[in-house]
């Protein structure tokens, strides 16, 4: 049997698996082994072995757990609470003024923790209400919670980026330069649009009224002190890595004692806090290492049968431009993405991409960053959509998930214009790296 007819019973009975149910790393994890044992033997179960023990070792992924741990805790020591009050002073009368600071709001907690579900559901409960209850546009302030809360894919310090920089074996601190542009460039680009929506039609958002103005300046930086040190621990974490002073995991790892220092100025530091802090740790990163597990073992086995460079001689072997290439694949990840996981669509398919961007001549930290930029479409478009699903379990009982995900759509676009001027122009991602580290 061919390998391209092989490639295709692979992905059949990989959506026949998700047809039923079955979850993604157990999917990938029994296709791997049934593919294993038809075409090589029980003796090449000894493969997948060895490659799931050889990733543990990566010292970097130890950074993951770190980094979540970091941002549990400051999630729970009210930290985002505090943030969003701030930017609610600051607001003052600007036309969609509340909406422009929620986004604001979710740039920071994004520096500061970069859990998605955590930032939405914060949101939820607090911005979201407040935008209603001020009349703004119902999907205007869905849409900028699920779309600000989602921006942690983007900006570091980001799982997404760690998870890639691991698969693709390039650095995780360029990366993470890498795309501090393009984060701000999305965030801008909602900005305009509320600016632009509430200038085109005032009533979408409503200014704060005049009492809610005037309030003392003295007042308002008090506010502001509280998050003093929660956004010193975020800048600490990310200067240390910008700088070289530490690797990721080094201050990945101080990020978790600074936290918690954090918390305890705050005077929120409780052993419940801390039991609630590593119960999250332990389910979400249990849950990324079974699909790592997963997703590793078939990867492994599809080498084996020669699949990868299959693939890749297809996508090199393209009468067409590279970037061209690269828009194609785009193209199947954001189909991907429309029912998959972004880890599960990152290891199943970097080892495979990455290798094929190379072999064209293009950056892989560059793509990188495509990727994770194609991981924010992903978490607004039905039917998957994770952001709506998470917004829709702290929403008012009267916004139902259409609702949710028909405040979507204009986010979306402006999503796609930001991959596209990325993809057009890489200097707007690759310009930091250069600056700092040289050509």
């Amino acid at each position: 049997m061919d390998i391209a007819t092989i490639s295709l019973l692979l992905v059949v009975a990989m959506a026949a698996l998700l047809i039923t149910g079955l979850p993604l790393a157990f999917v990938t994890g029994a296709v791997a082994m049934g593919a294993a044992l038809i075409l090589f033997g029980p003796n090449a179960l000894q493969l997948i072995a060895s490659r799931t023990y050889t990733l543990m070792g990566e010292f970097v992924l130890v950074a993951v757990p770190m980094f979540v741990l970091m941002a549990s805790i400051l999630e729970r020591s009210g930290v985002a609470r505090d943030l969003f009050r701030a930017m609610h002073v600051w607001a003052g009368g600007l036309r969609g003024g509340l909406a422009i600071q929620t986004l604001i709001a979710a740039v920071l907690m994004a520096a500061m923790t970069g859990i998605i579900g955590g930032e939405i559901v914060l949101l939820g409960l607090i911005a979201l209400p407040e935008m209603l209850r001020r009349g703004y546009d119902r999907k205007l302030a869905i849409g900028v919670v699920c779309a600000g809360g989602s921006l942690g894919t983007m900006i570091p310090p980001s799982i997404v980026l760690i998870v890639y920089g691991l698969t693709a074996n390039v650095s995780i601190g360029d990366l993470f330069l890498a795309t501090v542009t393009p984060g701000l460039l999305l965030a801008a680009l909602y900005v305009g649009y509320v600016l632009a929506l509430c200038h085109l039609r005032p009533g979408a958002g409503p200014p704060a009224p005049p009492q809610e103005r005037h309030i003392p300046l003295a007042e308002k930086l008090a506010l502001l002190r509280g998050l003093v040190l929660p956004l010193g621990v975020a800048a600490w974490v990310l200067g240390t890595i910008y700088a070289g002073i530490a690797s990721v995991s080094e201050a990945a790892g101080m990020g978790v004692v600074g936290a918690i220092a954090s918390a305890a100025v705050r005077r929120e530091l409780t052993w419940i806090m801390i039991r609630d802090a590593l119960h999250q740790t332990m389910s979400t990163c249990g849950m990324l290492l079974w699909l790592t597990f997963g997703a590793n073992a078939l990867i492994g086995v599809y080498n084996l049968m020669g699949g990868t460079r299959f693939i890749q001689g297809l996508m090199s072997g393209m009468p067409l431009d590279p970037i061209l290439v690269v828009v194609i694949m785009m193209a199947v990840l954001i189909i991907l993405g429309l029912f998959l996981d972004w880890i599960g669509i990152c290891l199943l398919t970097m080892p495979i991409f990455v290798p094929a961007v190379v072999a064209l001549g293009l950056d892989p930290i560059w793509f990188g960053i495509l990727f994770c930029m194609n991981m924010q479409v992903s978490y607004l478009s039905p039917p998957f959509g994770p952001a709506c699903f998470y917004l829709k379990g702290v929403a008012p009982p009267e916004i139902s998930l259409n609702q949710i995900f028909s405040a979507m759509w204009p986010f979306i676009g402006l999503q796609l214009v930001a991959i596209a001027l990325v993809l057009l122009y890489p200097d707007i991602a690759m310009w930091l790296p250069r600056a700092v580290y040289g050509p």
